[in-house]
């Protein structure tokens, strides 16, 4: 059985970069630099700053970057959470454009888990946009993340270039940094599918209020099922969220 470091090493590996800590005030500008790229934020609004995380990697807190030769083409950053709980909450991760489809994303949160197993963390969490498919698809299938939570418009309006100022809903997801990866699995009989858009990134920019009603009803379905005890187990690409348990459910 392979551990984290391991399963980090051949993450990146595959992905043809080299993960590594971000410590440098040079090297977390490009970071900023970086995120500011994908998100195409307000200005005044950034996702996250380079004098944020010069004072978070200070505290010894988590950003590390993956290289493709010396080009930055994904980044993470992350803080500690209370100390009885041993848990890094993942802020943001993002890779450029030009790296997608390589697995570079895997790497970075592979790398996250490694650090954060060697530093006696148990678990760490983070949140995403339940409506993003391909998100949902690698934080819970691929990575085995466990839904604990549904936040309503957790961050208020965003002004980016990716939300386009829809509600800004999201889910917040567990990891056990012990636990094995996960293998792919079919549906359990008895499971409620919650649909969503294939591509709400496109609708957004052909039909902006098809997309809001999306995100009603996928609020509408998740939120009474978890309240009443139902568990986000999967995510299958062709039916959506898995939900089992809870009253009325196997």
């Amino acid at each position: 059985m392979t551990g984290p470091e391991d399963d980090a090493g051949d993450a990146a590996r595959a992905a043809g970069v080299r993960v590594r800590a971000v410590t440098d005030l040079g090297d977390l500008a490009a970071v900023q630099r970086l995120f500011d790229d994908i998100w195409r934020p307000d200005p005044a609004n950034r996702p996250i700053t380079t004098e944020v995380m010069r004072a978070l990697t200070k505290g010894g807190n988590y950003v590390a970057g993956a290289y493709d030769g010396a080009a930055l083409v994904g980044a993470v950053a992350g803080f500690f959470g209370p100390p009885a709980e041993a848990t890094l909450h993942s802020h943001i991760t993002g890779v450029a454009a030009t790296a997608l489809g390589r697995g570079v994303g895997y790497a970075l949160k592979l790398h996250q888990r490694a650090w954060a197993a060697a530093r006696g963390v148990r678990a760490i969490t983070w949140t995403f946009d339940p409506l993003v498919s391909r998100n949902a698809h690698f934080n819970l299938a691929k990575l085995g993340g466990e839904v604990v939570e549904y936040l309503p418009d957790f961050y208020g309006p965003m002004r980016d270039g990716i939300n386009a100022e829809d509600a800004s809903d999201r889910v917040l997801v567990r990891w056990d940094v012990h636990a094995p990866l996960p293998r792919a699995c079919p549906v359990p009989e008895g499971a409620a599918l919650v649909p969503v858009p294939p591509d709400v990134a496109a609708l957004r920019a052909t039909d902006p209020e098809a997309a809001k009603r999306w995100r009603a009803a996928l609020r509408e379905a998740l939120v009474p099922l978890l309240a009443a005890g139902g568990r986000i187990t999967g995510f299958d690409r062709d039916g959506g969220y898995v939900v089992t348990g809870g009253d009325g459910w196997s």
